[in-house]
């Protein structure tokens, strides 16, 4: 039986107003964009693009644990063959830890794996945010994964804490040094998206994330002037963490409004319990109100155990990829500057061998320049889709998601998702001009269609989970 359902659009009267601009996002990288740099864009503080002014949408995922040296030439291959432009890498990972063995002595041999890694990330147009630092405490022996031995007294360092370490003049005179070898080495590579101090800084025990943070971003800035510098913080899954994000946010030396965010059933938040789409879109809109004029990137967001105790046993029962595909399309599609970008890459992506969703997500935004966009999120309602659009100045854009199918039907419950046919949205609130372009992409199947305008509005012939509507001015 065939199932008629309305749309209604609301807000979106900005649509298609402007000069045309020539779009050439995904269009083939020539050398200039090799040696360019990611930079805020002049055109739209919330949107990155390359010093050469061609638009840059890092469309990719968290590296960490990073894949082993031989592994280099597939990642890099699997990465160009689905659009992949973006990695996050841990700088202090036990595999590429410059600083393995003692304090301020740094291992070049190391440090050969992150040259060749980052020489072939230039090679293939992929951009690297370096996280600096991850450890939570320091401990003259190991308790948990994420403590620092050799820092401790104990074993031939000079901090007795983390405290220490980071409030006293040595522990700050380290870090800079560290920056210091860092920015001798790599100091003017095009292939870094970005230098970040340290991985959720707020988790850090007796943290003093804030005065550390002001004090050491500038010194990023004073080494790496030709990338971005930022620092994090930990998932934002309750809402008495509003308050850091928003003063880490308006930082002035905190180039990116970065978010980490976990589909989580202990989360002190009920938002983090529910659709991915939905809590994904929710932690954009915390960050919009901010009002910060700054990219914003939904950097760290997957699904977890509770309390983040575990990678989720959700990856392995979703074979078609339903959290990986909410977690791409609904940050951009809120008013994010790139897709989300997912945790537990092995478990997520590799192993249920996820890779194409990377390139349909790319295909989706095909052509788009969001700087000369002026995107502007708008609210759609609708009694049976959720409607996440985007209205510029030539192009609006929506990705339409069936509400009624989520990871607890589909993967808990075990409801297949239904198809829906012929359904109807109204576009009487935007003003379309005579021969505008109406497209549909299915980023299920990889196919484009033309829709027809008809009294205002078309009909979607069939709709599995989403779809993307995109209208083009002539």
């Amino acid at each position: 039986m065939k199932k008629t359902q309305s749309i209604l659009l609301i807000a979106v009267g900005v649509l298609f107003v402007g000069a045309n601009h020539d779009s050439p996002l995904h269009a083939a990288t020539k050398p200039d964009d090799l040696a360019s740099f990611v930079v805020i864009s002049p055109r739209d503080s919330r949107y990155f693009e390359l010093s050469n002014g061609r638009p840059y949408v890092p469309i990719g995922f968290n590296l960490v644990n990073p894949p082993r040296e031989s592994e280099f030439d597939w990642i890099f291959q699997i990465m160009a063959a689905n659009r992949i432009n973006y990695v996050r890498v841990w700088l202090g990972h036990a595999d590429w830890n410059v600083e393995r063995d003692k304090p301020l002595q740094f291992d070049s041999e190391r440090a050969r794996v992150i040259d060749r890694f980052l020489a072939m990330a230039r090679a293939n147009g992929v951009r690297v945010k370096m996280c600096l630092e991850h450890f939570r405490d320091i401990r003259a022996e190991r308790q948990r994964w994420s403590d620092n031995t050799i820092y401790h007294k104990a074993n031939g360092g000079f901090y007795e804490s983390m405290h220490e370490y980071l409030s006293s003049s040595r522990g700050r005179e380290h870090f800079k040094a560290k920056l210091d070898w860092y920015a001798k080495r790599y100091g003017d590579e095009p292939a870094v998206f970005a230098w970040e101090l340290w991985n959720e800084m707020n988790a850090v025990r007796d943290s003093e994330w804030l005065d550390w943070t002001r004090a050491m971003l500038p010194e990023l800035k004073r080494r790496f002037p030709h990338n971005l510098a930022i620092q994090s913080l930990g998932s934002y899954d309750w809402e008495n963490k509003r308050a850091s994000y928003r003063t880490l946010c308006l930082l002035e030396d905190n180039d990116i409004a970065q978010v980490h965010r976990y589909l989580d059933e202990g989360a002190g938040w009920e938002i983090c319990h529910g659709p991915v789409d939905v809590l994904a879109a929710q932690s954009v809109h915390e960050l919009i109100a901010f009002d910060a004029g700054k990219p914003i990137i939904l950097t760290e967001t997957g699904a977890v155990k509770p309390r983040h105790t575990g990678c989720s046993e959700l990856y392995a029962k979703d074979p078609d990829g339903t959290l990986l595909h909410d977690m791409l399309f609904a940050p951009f599609f809120s008013g994010a500057a790139g897709p989300g970008h997912v945790w537990w890459w092995r478990q997520a992506i590799e192993q249920p061998n996820l890779w194409h969703h990377f390139a349909r997500f790319a295909r989706a935004i095909e052509g788009l320049d969001p700087p000369a966009e002026a995107f502007k999120p708008v609210t759609i309602a609708h009694d049976r889709l959720r409607i996440y659009g985007l209205a510029g100045r030539k192009t609006f854009l929506a990705w339409c998601r069936d509400a009624r199918n989520d990871w607890r039907t589909e993967l808990v419950e075990g409801h297949k998702p239904e198809t829906l046919t012929d359904v109807r949205i109204d576009l009487s609130h935007i003003r379309i001009p005579a021969g505008a372009s109406v497209q549909l992409y299915d980023p299920w199947t990889d196919t484009q269609s033309q829709v027809v305008l008809r009294d205002d509005a078309i009909t979607i012939p069939s709709l599995h989970r989403s779809v993307v509507l995109r209208i083009e001015r002539p």
